[in-house]
């Protein structure tokens, strides 16, 4: 997915003060994975899978310097055949997100994982392209997915978030200085409003529940036998006359 202004984004103050937080954390999240097959979809500016020992580590976009050039909504891999899915900053800047979820289930094998990043709409980030006379491009022209709807539609899926955080409370300055001023912000809020970070980053794990046979429930009552009875002597006494 080829996005407007995103090269030119990231090497901004606000661009660089992101992926400073970002890159780290998805690193960290991803290297303890293992498997034979990891894709990065979007964000090809950044190897995001560097730290994981997956053998085949593959970046996949509609252009840039990627591994497999497709459409995101459209995955050229077989079903059930990846152990690791990074989707950084690509549902929010997507006509259809929906789809693009779908297909990383598709592709995904049982317990294998999905890290998403994305901006949080309920945040000073989320709030600043909200305002009248918000700056045009990216990243104020997406359509910011918040923690919960992403939870819904991945739980709708198979998926269970399994880890989540936030980070970037800053405000989103254009200044490099005025951002390191408010570098406080990091500890206070992860500690005061955890949920209110510019982005997040969620780790989901595609769960595959077996088939549970339902048998009919038997009465385990038994049925008692029926008692002899005699036979009466004049009775036989008939019969053999």
């Amino acid at each position: 997915m080829s996005i407007p202004g995103l090269d030119t984004w990231l090497k901004t103050p606000q661009g660089l003060y992101v992926t400073s937080w970002e890159r780290p954390r998805i690193e960290g999240i991803v290297s303890d994975v293992f498997g034979y097959n990891a894709l990065q979809l979007g964000l090809p500016q950044f190897d995001l899978l560097g730290d994981n020992r997956i053998p085949l580590r593959q970046k996949v976009g509609e252009s840039g310097a990627v591994d497999v050039r497709c459409d995101l909504r459209q995955l050229p891999f077989a079903a059930a055949s990846v152990d690791l899915v990074v989707l950084p900053h690509v549902l929010e800047f997507n006509d259809d997100p929906h789809q693009i979820l779908r297909e990383v289930e598709r592709v995904l094998i049982p317990e294998g994982q999905l890290v998403i990043a994305g901006f949080n709409p309920l945040s000073l980030w989320g709030l600043r392209r909200r305002l009248p006379g918000h700056p045009e491009g990216f990243p104020w022209n997406g359509d910011y997915l918040s923690v919960p709807r992403i939870k819904d539609w991945v739980k709708l899926l198979g998926f269970e978030i399994d880890r989540g955080v936030f980070g970037c409370y800053a405000p989103p300055c254009t200044d490099a200085a005025w951002l390191r001023r408010y570098h406080f912000m990091e500890a206070a809020g992860d500690r005061w409003w955890g949920f209110a970070g510019g982005v997040y980053l969620l780790r989901a794990v595609k769960r595959v529940h077996g088939m549970r046979l339902i048998m009919p429930k038997w009465n385990p009552r038994r049925v008692p036998r029926k008692a002899l009875s005699a036979v009466a002597r004049k009775g036989i006494e008939r019969s053999e006359q």
